[in-house]
């Protein structure tokens, strides 16, 4: 598993099976000497909480932490289902042969705004080449959401989650409180990497193509 973290120290994800640690991936390495936008939540967010207390659980705050995960250690494909906003159907199964970008959003959060441009760049870029982009807004009602999706010319659907069902499927990966977190997983539908804090655009990038390099 790589890791890299400019701020703080932390941990990754609650797992069966513990990552491996390897080296984070060279052309994200520069941005280690940047300083990142912490996700949304409040000080005392729990996954922080866990970190400072040396539990063992492997929580991660949200403060631009990129976790990349050995294909050995991904485990099984994520299961999601839903709706989006326009009314057609999420389905994680349709996702089978590309390389999936999960993004969980609000429209108040300061960081969501901050990345928006760096997503909607990758996704148009990315589009012919197998890579989904799909959002997952874990507050808003469909007005809120769409005004922002104007706002910043966002050319992929979001689902909303406002019960959590989403973020409950995932929530080995994401917790609430650490919005936005953006996920990468590879053709076979499993995490790959994930991204708590604004999703720079060279790092997300960097990302995207050793997925798009690795053997189906």
């Amino acid at each position: 598993m790589n890791h890299v973290d400019p701020t703080a120290a932390q941990t990754g994800p609650s797992s069966p099976r513990r990552p491996s640690r390897r080296t984070l991936l060279r052309t994200a390495a520069a941005l280690a000497a940047v300083v990142p936008l912490a996700a949304c939540g409040p000080a005392e967010d729990p996954l922080a909480q866990q970190a400072g207390a040396g539990s063992g659980k492997n929580f991660i705050a949200g403060d631009g932490s990129v976790e990349v995960y050995d294909p050995a250690d991904r485990g099984e494909p994520v299961e999601v289902t839903g709706e989006f906003y326009d009314g057609s159907r999420l389905d994680s199964a349709d996702w089978g042969g590309q390389v999936t970008v999960l993004n969980f959003w609000y429209a108040a959060c300061a960081p969501c705004r901050v990345e928006a441009p760096h997503l909607v760049e990758l996704a148009n870029a990315y589009a012919d080449q197998g890579v989904e982009f799909v959002g997952i807004n874990v507050r808003d009602q469909e007005a809120t959401a769409a005004a922002f999706e104007r706002t910043f010319d966002i050319p992929y659907p979001s689902a909303p989650d406002p019960d959590g069902t989403i973020l409950l499927a995932l929530s080995q990966y994401v917790n609430p409180q650490a919005v936005p977190t953006t996920l990468v997983l590879d053709r076979q539908g499993r995490v790959a990497a994930r991204i708590l804090g604004v999703a720079e655009k060279s790092t997300l990038e960097a990302l995207i193509e050793e997925r798009l390099g690795e053997t189906p």
